[in-house]
């Protein structure tokens, strides 16, 4: 191959593909209430390459340390960070654009890693996320402008030991959950027997045939029932919340789970498989209190602090509106789910968009939450 990754030869054959929240203006809970109101959702942007075709790219070269991560240029063109020259070779020679960092991905997720376990045995104050970028090749720590307690110092202190194998980042917000106080499709509305709502991530059915819906894990936490539009769903089968942030309900019979996400007036989304998050992919997410908003992925496997020690591990963050209420609502790229809502950077209750920043919201990935509920998505026929 020459030139440019070649799509139909990486991905051909290739239908599923399986792998093995949470800024405000103040810290919340899960449970902060908020009005069911809709926000008008934006257009989906069309995705720049088959998002299957990076995914294809990391088996390939994944287990190789000189791989630090991927990512879709403001060109569209899938660049491949490396740390040293022959896999910068294997990167042209598979037909990607390699791209030369100073670390290796065994170095920069050894900072991760360490950044991690000092969150979940100390705390990381108000400190709100960090992850490896392939884009910088650094580990990126990103911290409100505002925090300067003592606590957020000691890890700030810790991650700039690290000298520039860490950026720091001064960010605006706080970061919570979004789940919202008060035909099944992924977005809609779900309500808890704990008087808040949620939205539903997607449909599924386990490996021995059980019906069930996956959303947020601080949506599940505490295992409450479900239902929705006053009709009882079921009850919560699975729930993980800290640590990852997925939970799965089991649904009753006489609901027709259907392989589609609601569009809030773009038409229904079918789901046709899933894909693994890779930076600057197109991204839409459908909830109940935004609807449809659309924006692109800028980070993978990001840790997110969301207070009292609740860390959360292995994240996707991107830029599509998110607000309360939306959690556990479907992530897509076309017709891929990309995962879960877990949680958004917001102002005032509202998305960073409408004070003139970038949103920062974050996401579950989907291939983990499957893998851990061993189940599958109902695909649309």
């Amino acid at each position: 191959m020459s030139g440019r990754f070649r799509v139909g030869a990486a991905v051909a054959g290739v239908v599923v593909l399986t792998a093995g929240g949470l800024v405000a203006a103040n810290w919340a809970t899960a449970d902060t209430r908020t009005k069911a109101g809709q926000q008008d959702g934006h257009q989906a942007a069309k995705p720049t390459v088959d998002p299957l075709v990076a995914e294809t790219l990391q088996s390939e070269l994944g287990a190789d340390e000189g791989f630090v991560g991927s990512y879709y240029d403001e060109a569209g063109e899938l660049v491949v960070a490396v740390s040293d020259l022959s896999t910068g070779a294997l990167v042209r020679q598979i037909g990607a654009i390699p791209r030369l960092v100073k670390y290796t991905a065994r170095q920069l997720n050894a900072v991760q890693g360490e950044l991690n376990r000092l969150a979940t045995r100390s705390s990381a104050g108000k400190v709100r996320s960090w992850y490896v970028d392939p884009v910088s090749g650094t580990v990126v720590v990103s911290v409100p402008r505002t925090a300067h307690d003592s606590i957020t110092n000691r890890f700030l202190a810790r991650a700039e030991s690290k000298g520039d194998r860490v950026t720091v980042r001064r960010v605006s917000g706080s970061i919570r959950p979004t789940a919202d106080d008060f035909s099944l499709r992924g977005g809609v509305q779900v309500e808890k027997n704990t008087g808040y709502v949620c939205s539903l991530g997607f449909n599924a059915k386990t490996r021995k045939g059980n019906r069930i819906f996956l959303t947020a894990g601080h949506c599940t936490s505490g295992r409450p029932s479900f239902s929705r539009n006053g009709y009882v769903l079921g009850n919560t089968s699975t729930s993980s919340f800290p640590g990852h942030d997925f939970g799965s309900v089991g649904v009753i019979e006489g609901w027709d789970q259907q392989g589609y996400v609601e569009g809030w007036g773009n038409g229904n989304v079918a789901v046709k498989g899933i894909a693994d998050a890779t930076v600057g992919s197109t991204l839409c997410k459908s909830g109940k209190s935004t609807g449809w908003t659309c924006g692109r992925i800028v980070a993978r496997n990001v840790t997110v602090n969301y207070g009292s020690n609740r860390v959360v591990r292995g994240l996707f963050q991107h830029t599509a509106c998110v607000e309360s209420g939306d959690s556990g609502g479907a992530n897509m790229t076309g017709n891929y789910a990309q995962g879960i809502t877990s949680g958004a950077a917001l102002i005032d209750g509202k998305c960073l968009e409408k004070y003139g920043q970038t949103n920062e919201s974050y996401a579950q990935p989907i291939a983990p939450v499957l893998q851990a509920t061993k189940s599958r998505l109902i695909l649309a026929n």
